[in-house]
């Protein structure tokens, strides 16, 4: 997640009309998947912790 936020500031504190196109959807493309990668992470957590909390579980 801390990539993430680096990828975040690096962006926000870049001034887009001194960078190359490509360079900027380059970037784009990383933050892309990094939140992309953090979604999933979410939704695996999310659903183990749905499995445990199920009335069904065979815990």
């Amino acid at each position: 997640m801390s990539d993430l936020a680096t990828a975040i500031d690096n962006l926000a504190a870049e001034d887009p009309s001194e960078l190359p196109v490509g360079l900027i959807a380059e970037q784009l493309i990383e933050l892309h998947w990094q939140m992309a990668r953090l979604q999933a992470q979410i939704a695996r957590r999310t659903h183990l912790r749905a499995c445990f909390d199920s009335p069904n579980s065979p815990n």
